[in-house]
């Protein structure tokens, strides 16, 4: 199969950057564009083609088709903490969704034929059951879920109307950093369980704030399906292949592990992993959390050679905490 070029939008950051690791470790040939609001060009090969700026930019984007024979597209580029976008739905709304309608008139418009959204497990909202299947209702809590599910529809539609097909790959709780640290989470901020935990564990933060230990779960507290990033970034090399291969053919996949943990089993894994209890205070519920996400993921290991490596919570853990260590002794500049 020939490798064509891959615009990964947002390829900077946290995601995106294991997503550019994960195709080059493939002799793919990539190019970037980030506005670099979030993300860090540090995490990106210097031989890499870097456009900065934002995808609802026009002529940055006519630029780079001018420039690049892109022959597919990975979108990433967006906002996507759950609180804010309570606070703030507009800009939502705007960086989400209006500005991946940018992004896909240019993509018509030069002909690309293959496009891979990074969606989330934000649409369903509260699940009717658990583990929640592809086809179940999509009934988002939240702006940001909402604004994830508009662009899925503007792909559905786009897809029908033009010869392009588009792949939706629903991320649970992307945790954990590339096993060999040439990427990891970065920023401040942060509001991933994980993230926030191993910094407490090194001591950056000297607590985690519990959020809700009323839930109708085991043990009171939030469960989630965590999968480590870089095999969900696996799950995208092998997404656009498929995509490649049968370009008529459109792909809704849950990317999640098919377990939960709950926020108070992540803390004690953590602990196990760090050799040190990481303080922890009991805080009232944050809005827009359903309590418990779990992802069937029997589509995702039926239609794709999808083997993920690093399913067990420890190893998730173990390499985040690998990475946040490696902060530790090296200047990074927020």
């Amino acid at each position: 199969m020939s490798k064509p070029l891959v615009l990964i939008t947002g390829g900077a950051g946290y995601i995106g950057s294991h997503v550019v690791l994960a195709f080059r470790d493939r002799d793919w040939p990539v190019a970037v564009v980030d506005d670099f609001s979030t993300g860090r060009r540090e995490l990106l090969a210097d031989d890499i083609p870097v456009y900065e700026g934002s995808i609802a930019d026009a002529q940055l984007l006519r630029n780079i088709f001018a420039e690049q024979e892109i022959g597919a597209i990975i979108h990433f580029a967006g906002s996507i903490v759950v609180p804010e976008s309570v606070e703030k739905p507009l800009a939502y709304y705007g960086n989400n969704t209006v500005a991946t309608h940018s992004l896909l008139n240019a993509a018509v418009a030069s002909g690309v034929r293959h496009i891979l959204f990074s969606s989330t497990a934000a649409v369903y909202g509260v699940p009717q059951r658990v583990p929640v299947d592809e086809m179940d209702p999509k009934e988002p809590i939240n702006p940001y879920g909402a604004s994830k599910l508009m662009t899925e529809r503007m792909l559905e539609d786009s897809s029908a109307a033009y010869p392009l097909n588009y792949g939706a790959l629903r991320y649970f709780n992307v945790s954990g950093a590339d096993p060999e640290l040439r990427s990891g989470q970065m920023g401040t901020g942060s509001t991933h369980l994980i993230k926030v935990a191993v910094e407490a564990a090194v001591g950056k933060r000297d607590h985690v704030d519990v959020l809700g230990t009323d839930y109708p779960t085991r043990d009171g507290t939030c469960i989630r399906d965590y999968i480590h990033v870089s095999d969900l970034a696996e799950a995208h090399v092998l997404a656009l292949e498929r995509l490649i291969e049968r370009p008529r053919e459109n792909l809704v996949l849950n990317c999640g592990y098919g377990k939960g943990h709950s926020v108070l089993e992540v803390l004690d894994a953590v602990d196990r992993v760090a050799s040190t209890p990481v303080r922890r205070q009991m805080k009232s519920r944050r809005t827009g959390d359903p309590p418990e996400l779990v992802a069937s993921n029997r589509r995702l290991l039926q239609t794709l050679e999808w083997s993920p490596r690093f399913t067990d919570i420890d190893s998730i853990v173990s390499h985040a905490l690998d990475w946040e260590r490696k902060l530790q002794n090296r200047p990074v500049r927020y």
